[in-house]
């Protein structure tokens, strides 16, 4: 250890890291990722025997000027009835010459922060232009980064937001509403959010669908944040079915960790050529949306390269203060 390394807390990565700033960040990981131009080794997702939590560990390079970034953290469901993140995470960044840690830093922010920055990527690339009623399932932490981050790429009109719990939803309803200037709808049921919205995004952990493939209208884009080990199903078969495009961060990792995903391929419904990687729509090589009627699905299970390139663009701002 030297003394120059950082220890960046959740505040300041926050602060260091704006909208614009995590959106390119997540850019700029999901193209090198298209182009091959980046190390993602394989994340590990291991579900406790002790209780309901997941401990995961990602690994990943952006490029050969920076170095390898490390994430441990875990998942723990309950955490959401307590008003807490559901997950937590350190996160280490490495010399991309000698090695040697340069920076250490809160990881629970910088995931709220890549996870929907890298929503509004695949939404700016996927989403017609028209695209402004947004539908959100979920009230909690990611849900309300989901609605800012998306502010960023499309000019919402409305927002209608569903979770199970009547006092959470009001109040994220109330937040984003303050803080953004958008009209944010609690509703009372997911099909009342989802009907008729050009956007949607589920960001829960729900083992059991809350968007169903009945309620898409044409010409939807269908985030899904949530459906990250084969537990985890926030869409239903139909939903599956009904995508001309079902686009994700990476096929490989998806085939295993992606309930719905994994579901619609052990059906014969998807074949793994199906599956369309993000980093490959936004490098020109794959089509994500064919067609303005076209329905189109992305489940995002979370990568170790988003981190990586989420976690240098807060290292450079961080020195760029410093001086």
């Amino acid at each position: 250890m030297t003394d120059d390394l950082l220890f960046l807390s959740g505040d300041r990565v926050t602060r260091l890291l704006s909208w614009d700033a995590a959106i390119a960040s997540q850019r700029a990981a999901f193209v090198a990722l298209g182009s091959t131009g980046a190390d993602l080794p394989g994340k590990i997702m291991h579900p406790s025997r002790f209780d309901d939590s997941v401990v995961f560990a990602y690994l990943s390079r952006l490029s050969a000027d920076t170095g390898a970034v490390a994430k441990i953290g875990s998942v723990n469901p309950g955490n959401a009835t307590a008003g807490l993140p559901t997950v937590h995470a350190l996160v280490t960044a490495l010399d991309p010459v000698t090695g040697r840690p340069v920076a250490v830093m809160d990881g629970t922010a910088l995931t709220t922060l890549r996870t929907a920055a890298g929503s509004a990527v695949a939404v700016d690339v996927l989403a017609p232009p028209g695209s402004t009623d947004l539908a959100v399932l979920g009230s909690g932490t990611q849900a309300l980064a989901h609605v800012r981050a998306l502010a960023r790429v499309r000019e919402l009109k409305s927002v209608r937001l569903w979770s199970p719990t009547a006092r959470n939803r009001a109040r994220a309803a109330e937040t984003l509403t303050a803080e953004l200037g958008i009209t944010v709808e609690p509703v009372g049921t997911a099909e009342e959010a989802v009907t008729g919205a050009g956007l949607v995004a589920a960001c829960t952990l729900s083992a059991t669908p809350v968007v169903r493939g009945e309620w898409l209208a044409p010409g939807c884009t269908v985030v899904s944040v949530g459906s990250f080990e084969p537990t985890r199903r926030e869409v239903d078969a139909e939903a599956v079915r009904r995508s001309a495009a079902v686009v994700v961060d990476d096929p490989e990792t998806a085939a295993h960790h992606a309930g719905p995903v994994m579901d619609a391929l052990a059906a014969g419904a998807l074949s793994a050529q199906d599956l369309i990687p993000l980093g490959e729509v936004l490098t020109g090589t794959r089509t994500g949306r064919g067609a303005p009627g076209d329905i189109v699905y992305y489940n995002s299970v979370g990568l170790g390269i988003q981190d990586a390139a989420a976690a240098w663009a807060v290292v450079d701002a961080a020195r760029g203060e410093g001086r």
